[in-house]
C-alpha cells in the first residue's frame, strides 16, 4: 500500500500549495490537515505555535505519512528547524517567502507581503541578507489580519485591509510582489489591481519541486499510474 503525503496549514491557504504539488505529482495520495480552528498562525507566540504544529505532526505520523509539507510560511520559518530536530525520521518540506526568486530575477523594488510572525522571523531576514543585491530594494509589509479575513471569506474586510496596507505603495514603482502567505494567492487578482505592472510571486511551485526531489531522493515515489486521492481532515 502506498503511503500518503501529509500537508497542513491554518485553514484553506495551503490548498494553493496542494494544487501545485498535485499538478506535479498526480499519482500521489495526500492527506490535508486544515487547521482552521487555530487560524491565523501568524499572530501566535512561538511556543504556542510549536505546540499546535507538533500536535498536527504527531497526528500525521500516526497516519503513517511518508513526508510532511508545512504549507505555511509562518509555521515553516518559526518551527521547521525544531521539528527536524525532534522528528529525525520524518522528511519535512517547508514554505518560505520567495524572496530568493525575486532577487534571482533582479527586480528593483520588491514588496514582501506576509503575516507579522513571518515578517519578524529570523529566516525572512536571512533570505534578504543571503540574496539581496545592492541595487535591489526589498520592503517588508506585515499584513496583520489579512490571512484570517481570507480564511473566513470576509470580502469587505479583505478590501479594507488591502486598501490600508497597499495604497501607500501604489506609486513606488513596485515591480515584484512576494506573496509570503499561502492564503494570499487566493486573492491575487485583488492584489494585482494595486500593482498592475508587477510580477506576483509565490513559493508554491518551488515547494512542489522540492517535494518531488525529496521523494525521488528517498525512493518514495508512487510507482503506479493511477490517479492519486486527497483526504481532507480538520
Amino acid at each position: 500500500m502506498n503511503k500518503k503525503i501529509g500537508i497542513f496549514d491554518s485553514g484553506i491557504g495551503g490548498t494553493t500549495t496542494l494544487k501545485e504539488i498535485v499538478k506535479l505529482l498526480p499519482n500521489e495520495d495526500f492527506i490535508y490537515y486544515k487547521d482552521s480552528k487555530n487560524n491565523p498562525y501568524g499572530e501566535k507566540k512561538d511556543e504556542e505555535l510549536y505546540k499546535i504544529v507538533s500536535n498536527i505532526v504527531e497526528y500525521l505520523i500516526k497516519e503513517d505519512v511518508k513526508l510532511i509539507v508545512i504549507a505555511c510560511n509562518t509555521a515553516t520559518t518559526k518551527c521547521i528547524s525544531k521539528l527536524r530536530d525532534n522528528y529525525k525520521d520524518m522528511i519535512f518540506v517547508g514554505t518560505e517567502p520567495a524572496i530568493k526568486v525575486a532577487c534571482d530575477n533582479n527586480f528593483k523594488n520588491t514588496l514582501v507581503m506576509a503575516t507579522p510572525a513571518t515578517i519578524s522571523s529570523e529566516r525572512t531576514h536571512e533570505l534578504i541578507i543571503n540574496n539581496k543585491k545592492e541595487f535591489e530594494n526589498i520592503i517588508l509589509l506585515s499584513c496583520d489580519g489579512l490571512a484570517n479575513a481570507i480564511e473566513i471569506n470576509n470580502q469587505d474586510k479583505i478590501d479594507y485591509l488591502l486598501h490600508k496596507y497597499l495604497d501607500k505603495y501604489k506609486n513606488d514603482n513596485i515591480d515584484a510582489v512576494v506573496l509570503g502567505c499561502t492564503h494570499y494567492p487566493l486573492i491575487k487578482d485583488k492584489i494585482k489591481n494595486y500593482f498592475k505592472n508587477a510580477k506576483l510571486i509565490d513559493g508554491n511551485i518551488g515547494v512542489a519541486k522540492q517535494v518531488k526531489y525529496q521523494l525521488e531522493t528517498h525512493n518514495l515515489l508512487n510507482k503506479n499510474n493511477k490517479k492519486g486521492s486527497i483526504q481532507f481532515v480538520e
